[in-house]
């Protein structure tokens, strides 16, 4: 071939990675493996073949871990916490920090095994994989010098069970094992079934820096033994897979008191306006579907653009879809390798195979070599509700549609049940960053795709989970409260005295308070609320599933709220503080006569003084700018959950229903409140507070009723984004089982939880990254 040839043809010559170094670990256990507990390597077992999707060639045989082993890896782990906890910041920091250059060290190694056990390109696992997952170790051998420090009153969760996918096999273990040792945690992790054998080469790292027996255990295994070790006596559950699955997790932790967190599945839209850099919008678009594969849960694997560039942008995408190189994953010329296994392979081919008709489908022409290959798509034409927009395909496929308008292109962006990431490209910054705060996405990269960095945090929202990996949010993750306030206890209503008593008033119907208007209950119900003495006080509404669901539609009308300033939030807290004041003493009698004591003033003061402190809050918990090494910033951007529900605590009827509504609307959340069951005539009073307060219609809602019924009702309900149980433990696991419908977040906690808590819980993490320059 000519000189002149090659500039003309652009080919790469092979420039195969040799595998001899891995091919010698593997000889050296016999290409056979136990797991990895108390810091020793145990004896092969029976288990399962792990082999290179790309030629089908044998790597290894992996144990399937038993109950048995799951269990002694739990022991290990929990005899080895309270030593890992002492040894203190400094301490987890050095070993942190040797893994670290362990893992620099041996990074070759490390890179051409994941690429034989998961069909990626090298240049992939080489500078992709292994230089994050170094970095996360980094990073968190800071964070463990520095938490101590920065995070007090905090404690470490105890023993935690991880459970990592298959897509990122190594990087996975990284976000998930660095922030849990740096806070003093141990950690039993179980990697994917088709890609265990970095996880076991991570075992001799961690031999090798000295890391103590039984703070890592890894055990291998099928989804059986994640379910062993979800079912297991762990604090924390951290998983990274699909969102079925996610789901049944959430409903199996459901009132156990484990701590969770769900990095689930994503159908990420990738949106490119008529004034975009279009050929940098296509090399980006290269990176966001065909990187991995598609094998990526934030791949921008749906595509929108602007109507008026539509045409241009698909026929420059099919002629850098035509030089995409297809083959060997160890070869370095290599843009796209092999799908991680054959079940993956069928899977995706049934689903292109079933819904492709629908469009348009456009795949480079060529023969494809032998193993689990399949060649980069395109299906345009396809309209909002077809499946394969809707449906997570992971793998190379991208489907297409069009837009006119900014307004548009987030509606079909938000048409989804997922929220995991989304790409914005337009040369007008100030389009960009407007369109940020509408997508329903936990991660928000402008002209770009695909960045990520230890100090950003990392997750979703709706149906692609919740908590954040990376930066101090992923490392709160790992973390509780050191003094943890008691939960709420039952509190019988007083029952209806044998002789009653009228109050000999004129009779005062309290009312459900339902987008800024009392309402009569759906269901026609009412129950007699009597004091200690005797004496009938009135009567409430039973609450009914209609009811709330005509609350939570008021709330989700609200949505203006989210967008108001955190200095008009405030002033309206104090406005509702300054109106409870001049009717304290009439809601001080109320509480005394519904609870036959006479602390009803201080709970009155006390009310007082927490909205103050409310309003203090709704302009100060800021957001940062971290330090990522890019050239450009990474905004993390504190955003509303939504819609919250919230369970009031039963005992202090006016206060429990102040700690529930106030750092949930000072933060944009709009709220639907079930108060106290035995005492509920407190909150039919305030909702006269709030009508002369300037509460906007529908940001706050009152449901009275029997708590164990509206609770669960609450939790099913799919326009609710979060639900917090504030009153008795008892609610907690009909609350997360139901929840895991729409894998909302929950929080079940005692009344008197910390102010930063309570912030935390009524925010969430938007990370959005801006580059700039030429």
């Amino acid at each position: 071939m000519t000189i002149q040839e090659i500039l003309a043809t652009m080919d790469y010559g092979p420039a195969p990675e040799s595998t001899a170094e891995a091919a010698a670990w593997l000889e050296s256990h016999n290409r056979a493996f136990g797991h990895f507990i108390a810091g020793t390597y145990t004896l092969p077992g029976e288990g399962f073949e792990s082999r290179n999707p790309a030629t089908g060639a044998l790597l290894a045989n992996v144990t399937q871990a038993t109950r048995g082993d799951v269990e002694a890896a739990v022991a290990a782990a929990r005899a080895a916490q309270p030593g890992w906890a002492a040894l203190g910041g400094h301490g987890r920091a050095r070993l942190l920090y040797a893994i670290a250059r362990l893992l620099q060290k041996h990074a070759r190694l490390f890179a051409v095994l994941e690429t034989l056990d998961n069909g990626k390109p090298i240049r992939e696992s080489r500078d992709i994989d292994l230089p994050l997952a170094q970095r996360h170790f980094y990073y968190h051998a800071g964070m463990a010098q520095l938490v101590e420090t920065e995070l007090p009153g905090r404690r470490p969760l105890g023993v935690c069970g991880q459970i990592i996918p298959w897509n990122f096999p190594l990087l996975m273990l990284a976000w998930k094992i660095a922030p849990a040792l740096a806070t003093g945690n141990t950690v039993v992790l179980k990697p994917a079934e088709y890609t265990p054998l970095t996880a076991l080469l991570f075992g001799r790292i961690c031999a090798e820096a000295g890391l103590p027996a039984g703070v890592v255990n890894i055990v291998t295994g099928d989804g059986t033994v994640g379910e062993m070790i979800v079912h297991a006596g762990v604090d924390k559950i951290a998983f990274t897979g699909s969102t079925a699955v996610g789901r049944r997790i959430r409903q199996a932790t459901a009132g156990t008191g484990k701590s969770l967190t769900l990095e689930l599945g994503g159908k990420s839209p990738f949106i490119v306006f008529d004034d975009a850099d279009l050929d940098s919008a296509i090399e980006g678009l290269v990176d966001a579907i065909w990187f991995n594969q598609g094998q990526v849960c934030c791949a921008g694997s749906r595509l929108l653009v602007q109507e008026g560039v539509a045409g241009v942008f698909h026929a420059k995408l099919r002629a850098r879809m035509d030089r995409l190189r297809i083959g060997d994953p160890l070869d370095k010329s290599t843009d796209i390798g092999s799908l991680v296994d054959p079940v993956q392979h069928e899977a995706v081919s049934r689903m292109v195979a079933e819904g492709a008709a629908a469009g348009d489908m456009y795949q480079p022409a060529g023969t494809l070599p032998g193993g689990c290959f399949f060649p980069p798509t395109l299906i345009t034409g396809l309209s909002p509700a077809d499946r394969l927009m809707q449906e997570e395909i992971f793998g190379p496929v991208l489907v297409a549609t069009t837009f006119r308008t900014p307004a548009e292109a987030v509606e079909l962006a938000n048409n989804t049940r997922y929220g995991l990431a989304a790409s914005v490209w337009s040369e007008n910054v100030n389009l960009a960053l407007g369109l940020a705060p509408k997508l329903a996405a936990g991660v928000v990269w402008i002209n770009g795709t695909n960045m990520f960095d230890a100090a950003a945090g990392f997750g979703g929202t709706r149906e692609s989970g919740f908590g954040r990996e990376g930066g101090w949010e992923g490392l709160l993750a790992y973390t509780a409260p050191a003094d943890i306030a008691p939960r709420a206890n039952r509190v019988a209503p007083v029952p209806a005295p044998t002789t009653p008593s009228a109050n000999g008033s004129l009779d005062r119907t309290a009312k459900m308070f339902i987008g800024g208007r009392q309402t009569r209950p759906d269901g026609g119900y009412s129950r007699a609320i009597w004091s200690a003495g005797g004496i009938l006080l009135g009567h409430v509404g039973e609450g009914s599933r209609k009811d709330l669901r005509n609350a939570a539609e008021a709330a989700a009308k609200a949505c203006g709220w989210a967008g108001a300033s955190g200095h008009l939030r405030a002033q309206i807290l104090y406005y509702i503080a300054e109106n409870l004041s001049a009717r304290g003493a009439e809601f001080a009698a109320r509480i005394d006569a519904m609870t036959g004591g006479n602390d009803g003033q201080a709970e009155v003061e006390r009310a007082i003084d927490s909205l103050f402190t409310w309003a203090a809050w709704a302009d100060k918990f800021d957001g940062a700018v971290k330090d990522v090494p890019i050239r450009g910033l990474a905004l993390a951007v504190r955003e509303p959950l939504g819609v919250i529900g919230a369970i009031c605590p039963p005992a202090t009827p006016l206060l429990g229903l102040i700690a529930a509504m106030a750092p949930a609307i000072a933060m944009g959340n709009r709220v639907v409140l079930v108060p106290s069951e035995p005492f509920p005539l407190a909150a039919t009073d305030f909702y006269q507070v709030l009508e002369t307060s300037d509460v906007p219609a529908g940001v706050v809602n009152i449901v009275t009723g029997t708590q164990a019924v509206l609770a669960t009702e609450l939790a099913a309900h799919l326009d609710i984004a979060a639900v917090w149980n504030l009153s008795t433990p008892d609610l907690d696991a009909g609350i997360e089982t139901a929840a895991a419908g729409n894998l909302k977040r929950t929080w079940c906690a005692g009344p008197g939880a910390n102010d930063r808590e309570a912030l935390e819980q009524a925010t969430e993490i938007k990370t959005i990254w801006v580059p700039y320059g030429e």
